[in-house]
């Protein structure tokens, strides 16, 4: 009878610690998992409180809402990009642009980065047509010149000059200065980027209507008809249609099937024009030791979603390619030498001036298209390798599942 009291004191202990243990759980026991009793192994645990329990049913909220508790203090940032982790992420800037700034007055008072890009690979001795060119363009471009020939004062000449951008670089191609120069975080402003070369007829081409009707039929990839009448052609889907605004296929009789390239979804790499999605992508397609870009017009359908929807060819805004073959000249600076020296040689010295300069100008042109074709077939090699080893990494990381399944 005297144990009476002392059990009902020790029982009501027992309850009060029991009740006191369940709502302050991490605070009692904290080197122990929500729910778990260190006798037992993990197996146990979640038989015993798991949330299927009795005792797991009643822990639950109070592991919730410490978990929770937990991670309220968490604050999440954005995460930077590598090289600026030490950076409060308030002031990294990922894009730019290639719109000239003033030196003075206020930044929010200088002119706004134009909607449009114009980059052109350039020689002085082009310079008439590359400008008749640039004047087809309005004031919603901004203008990049690669010079090709190093020659960048002479163009002072042109009022617009002023407020291009002119960037050098001795005997380089389009495709050089491309990947180099327009990195798709420097475009990022622009929502079609030409990146043309400089041998274009612009007599029936306007650059303002032209982006009307890419914007009007949602290509992403496009380029302007060619007049074969005037100018030269090399694949047939290009050419110019009379009575049409646009065209995506050639269902001629050079294609017997249309939905292979050049036949559809396909552009040339003399004039073509992107969306900015669309030169993303091409941009990494780029290889940076191949300078001529030959074999990246039969690839460009790879940066766009529908190739026979979304890569055309503008027929209403067409233009004449001349074929001018003047970064040819850059290959050898001898060649400029020996054009000097035509205006001295003498009629009886012709057979001379035949072997000493017409057969290195031949040689020259032959090394250039030994290299084109060899980058060519690189290029066609290293993109069929990078198909190979994506269909093997699909079906490598597929499979366990697919056997899983079976």
């Amino acid at each position: 009878m005297k144990l009476a009291p002392f059990l009902m004191a020790l029982s009501a202990a027992m309850t009060f610690g029991f009740f006191i243990g369940l709502t302050f759980p991490v605070a009692i026991t904290p080197k122990l998992q929500c729910g778990t009793l260190p006798w037992r192994s993990s197996g146990a645990a979640n038989s015993r409180f798991g949330e299927t329990g009795r005792l797991g049913r009643l822990w639950a909220p109070f592991r919730n809402n410490t978990a929770s508790n937990a991670t309220s203090g968490i604050v999440k940032v954005a995460r930077n990009p590598q090289g600026a982790e030490r950076l409060p992420p308030g002031i990294v800037v990922l894009e730019s642009d290639l719109h000239l700034r003033r030196l003075w007055g206020s930044p929010t008072e200088d002119t706004a980065t134009h909607k449009y890009l114009l980059a052109l690979a350039v020689g002085y001795t082009e310079r008439v047509n590359v400008d008749a060119t640039i004047h087809k363009f309005s004031n919603n471009f901004d203008v990049v010149l690669f010079h090709y020939d190093g020659r960048t004062t002479e163009w002072d000449e042109f009022k617009w000059s002023e407020q291009a951008i002119h960037i050098s670089a001795r005997k380089q191609t389009k495709w050089w200065f491309a990947k180099r120069f327009l990195h798709p975080s420097i475009v990022a402003p622009y929502d079609y980027v030409f990146l043309w070369d400089e041998d274009l007829g612009v007599e029936n081409f306007t650059a303002e209507a032209y982006i009307n009707i890419v914007k009007k039929h949602g290509l992403g990839i496009s380029q302007p008809g060619l007049d074969v009448t005037k100018g030269k052609k090399l694949y047939h889907v290009t050419v110019k249609r009379d009575a049409s605004e646009m065209h995506k296929t050639d269902t001629g009789e050079n294609c017997s099937n249309v939905h292979r390239r050049p036949c559809s979804g396909f552009v040339e790499v003399m004039a073509p024009v992107f969306s900015r999605d669309a030169w993303k992508c091409v941009w990494h397609m780029i290889q940076n030791d191949l300078v001529h870009g030959w074999g990246l017009d039969f690839n460009f359908w790879r940066c766009v979603d529908d190739p026979e929807e979304q890569i055309g060819i503008v027929d209403a805004q067409f233009v004449v390619h001349h074929g001018v073959p003047t970064l040819r000249r850059q290959s050898n600076s001898v060649y400029h030498r020996q054009r000097k020296a035509r205006k001295v040689i003498l009629l009886g010295l012709m057979r001379m001036f035949c072997v000493a300069v017409l057969r290195p100008v031949g040689q020259r042109k032959a090394r250039k298209h030994m290299r084109q074709y060899k980058e060519m077939q690189d290029f066609y090699s290293r993109i069929s390798n990078a198909d190979k080893e994506l269909a093997n990494s699909t079906t490598t990381s597929s499979s366990p599942t697919l056997s899983y399944l079976t």
